[in-house]
């Protein structure tokens, strides 16, 4: 039985990899911190979940406390590691910047340790499309520049990107940094604008929307990023061995990193559309300008996600939504 160790596992991408892994026959072993950044029985609910497959098991401990984490990998011996925790969220990086390098840095930091000590045949480590900041052209391809991030969240993505590849080349160690595409659905964050707006919505109350609703995402539901999560666990980068020349392969190094993303961008006044839609009630609007740290526009070229895995996300935006407030009604009982 093939084993995966999986940091964020009570978070809502980790909860949805676990339970794709699990249902594929893997031995999965979770950890996660349960940091009260949003409501920890949301995550405590997540992990009661996976708990209940008899191939399931965690520790809840801090990424910075490295004796524990390093302990908990070599007690497991995983075959790879997929290292999704993190602390989220680019407004909240306005408010509390230190928590960011803690996390994310000291955390990933130690898990690149461990990988290293364990000889794990692959790392994965969670990035975002963030890290392209003020890049202009769209869609983004991993070979493009990635170097003038406008908060730092983003900042510290890229900063794990540049850590890993340090580690690809000193010590050998294959690892794929996959980038997220503003990521939904089911059991996801209630900071996030779905659960915001969904509950806003359906309270009659009004939802702030940003950009005056001309901001423009590549809306990825959950589980077909996690699907891509999934393939790329098997397309482990060889040193050189690139599949295209649009492959972001090191040319020193086996490591790569990879967009997982729907490939189209939506405006997120059709984002909201498609929450009325499924609530079957208006929102009243309230229409803002940017916020500090967000940009205009993200938008995936997810043509190298197809070249290793023969996959691209396939949910639309109406499609995701409708599932997504089926499952905030049941689970909140409205």
């Amino acid at each position: 039985m093939r084993r995966v160790y999986v940091t964020g596992t009570a978070g809502f991408i980790g909860f949805h990899l676990a339970e794709l892994l699990l249902a594929e026959g893997f031995r999965v072993h979770g950890f996660d911190g349960m940091t009260p950044y949003y409501d920890v029985k949301l995550k405590q609910d997540r992990h009661a979940l996976l708990r209940k497959h008899p191939n399931f098991s965690a520790t809840e401990a801090m990424l910075e406390d490295n004796d524990v984490l390093a302990a908990d990998i070599a007690a497991f011996a995983p075959e790879a590691i997929v290292h999704l925790a993190a602390q989220a969220g680019v407004r909240y990086s306005l408010e509390a910047p230190r928590s960011y390098l803690s996390a994310n840095i000291d955390g990933t930091f130690n898990v690149m340790e461990a990988a290293r000590r364990q000889g794990v045949s692959h790392l994965m480590i969670a990035s975002t499309s963030s890290v392209y900041g003020a890049n202009a052209q769209m869609p983004y391809r991993e070979i493009d520049k990635a170097d003038s991030q406008v908060s730092l969240y983003a900042a510290t993505k890229k900063a794990c990107e540049s850590m890993s590849h340090a580690y690809a080349d000193l010590h050998g160690v294959a690892t794929t940094c996959f980038r997220f595409f503003t990521v939904y659905g089911p059991w996801g964050r209630p900071d996030m604008a779905p659960i915001r707006f969904t509950r806003a919505i359906l309270a009659g109350e009004p939802i702030d929307v940003y950009g005056h609703g001309q901001m423009f995402r590549d809306f990825t539901y959950v589980t077909d990023l996690v699907r891509g999560i999934r393939l790329l666990l098997d397309a482990v980068p060889e040193r050189g061995r690139p599949v295209s020349e649009a492959d972001s392969l090191s040319p020193v190094a086996p490591w790569r990193v990879v967009n997982i993303g729907n490939g189209d961008k939506v405006a997120l006044s059709d984002f909201i559309d498609a929450i009325e839609a499924a609530c079957g009630v208006p929102a009243t609007r309230n229409l803002m300008e940017m916020q500090k740290g967000d940009v205009r526009a993200t938008w995936a070229d997810n043509s190298l996600l197809q070249q290793l895995t023969g996959y691209r996300p396939q949910t639309g935006v109406a499609e995701g939504i409708a599932k997504f407030v089926a499952w905030y009604r049941g689970y909140y009982g409205i």
